[in-house]
């Protein structure tokens, strides 16, 4: 255990330093989540009253979590992985002690402390700055929160299998922005989606966090938040996006430089 935290955390400074010598990753980790929830404010308060039953600031505080996962998680490990796959680095370590789920845990540690840190500046600034209430249930928050971390660095990495170059990573993970952005609820409240719309999307991979979100901004039942049967679908689809996407991974993820 304590060599497996060794490795770990020496892997994960390794990538921090990398990190804050790529100006590209480090704007997309560290700024463009603040740009996009000012974005994502002035979007939603074009709407009116009708397609916001939550309010402006709730739906806020939602989507900006949402987005801060996207962007930091899972658009930023695209390229991480895509680079250190190109220039050899993943084949090198696995010559080494390290272990396949190591390397690829030890590379997202960096990414996952910040999309981390800056949600709980978000939850924590969030009622002064937007407007919105403190969460109502912060363990539903945290849970949504640390599953979505979960599942979007493994969509990163096997988004990574039709990555031929970082400079290719915008295209590539542009459709799950997209979809996510107006499917998951991120930009485009589920509430405002005609219901049959909504519930095909509600089955989306980032559909399931979002609802967790949502339940931890919101509380369970009363008015916006989401019932019991609700909360164990949105927790039962991500769980089974966690294990799909795993799988996928261990089958798929390429260690090698494509050429």
């Amino acid at each position: 255990m304590n060599a497996t935290a060794t490795r770990l955390t020496a892997l994960g400074r390794a990538e921090l330093t990398l990190l804050g010598r790529n100006r590209n990753n480090l704007f997309v980790a560290l700024l463009m989540p603040v740009l996009m929830v000012f974005l994502l404010r002035t979007s939603l308060g074009g709407m009116d009253e009708g397609g916001l039953p939550l309010g402006l600031a709730e739906a806020t505080a939602i989507g900006g979590t949402g987005m801060i996962l996207v962007l930091v998680v899972y658009m930023n490990l695209v390229a991480t992985y895509v680079a250190r796959r190109e220039e050899l680095v993943l084949k090198r370590l696995r010559t080494g002690e390290a272990r396949d789920t190591e390397i690829l845990f030890g590379g997202a540690l960096p990414a996952a402390a910040i999309a981390l840190v800056q949600c709980a500046v978000l939850t924590a600034l969030g009622p002064a700055a937007l407007g919105a209430g403190a969460p109502r249930r912060p363990d539903l928050l945290l849970l949504g929160v640390l599953a979505g971390t979960g599942l979007l660095a493994a969509l990163a990495a096997l988004t990574t299998v039709i990555t031929r170059s970082v400079e290719s990573a915008g295209l590539t993970t542009l459709p799950f922005f997209l979809v996510s952005a107006m499917g998951s609820g991120l930009m485009v409240p589920v509430e405002s989606l005609p219901d049959p719309v909504a519930s095909v999307c509600s089955l989306l991979p980032l559909s399931g966090v979002m609802e967790l979100v949502r339940a931890g901004w919101l509380g369970t039942g009363g008015a916006g938040g989401i019932g019991g049967k609700e909360l164990l679908g949105a927790a039962l689809t991500t769980v089974a996006w966690i294990v799909l996407s795993v799988f996928a991974v261990r089958k798929w993820f390429r260690w090698e430089p494509r050429r």
